[in-house]
């Protein structure tokens, strides 16, 4: 059974730094572009960074209010996929999911279909 499984959510107060991890099972993470969404309360996903199948070194953060704050960063060995967040902000509360559509681009990210359970991430001010 195809799975995607979230971890490292948590409060944390504004300043602070968190990483999620993804693990992939039964297909590698490599193979399809693989990233995360968040979906704040009452809001709608947002796309928040990706890694394409080609990418290497690092994948794209597309969320213009989380560059230079996110990192997406990604294991093969391990088949994880990880979200350094640093620097919180209170407008970062969100479930966040690892999410993947079994494409090859990531410029539909936020629609991607098939995502883990979430893990959510509450910031403090």
């Amino acid at each position: 059974q195809v799975q995607l499984v979230e971890s490292g959510g948590g409060l944390v107060q504004a300043g602070g730094s968190l990483r999620l991890d993804c693990v992939g099972s039964t297909f590698s993470l490599t193979n399809f572009a693989v990233g995360w969404v968040r979906q704040p309360p009452g809001s709608d996903r947002e796309g928040v960074a990706c890694f394409g199948p080609g990418d290497a070194g690092t994948g794209t953060v597309f969320m213009d209010s989380v560059k230079g704050r996110f990192t997406i960063s990604r294991d093969s060995q391990k088949n994880t996929l990880y979200l350094q967040m640093n620097n919180l902000k209170s407008e970062d509360t969100a479930v966040y999911y690892c999410a993947t559509d079994f494409a090859l681009s990531c410029s539909t990210l936020a629609q991607f279909g098939f995502r883990g359970q979430g893990t959510k991430v509450t910031v403090s001010s």
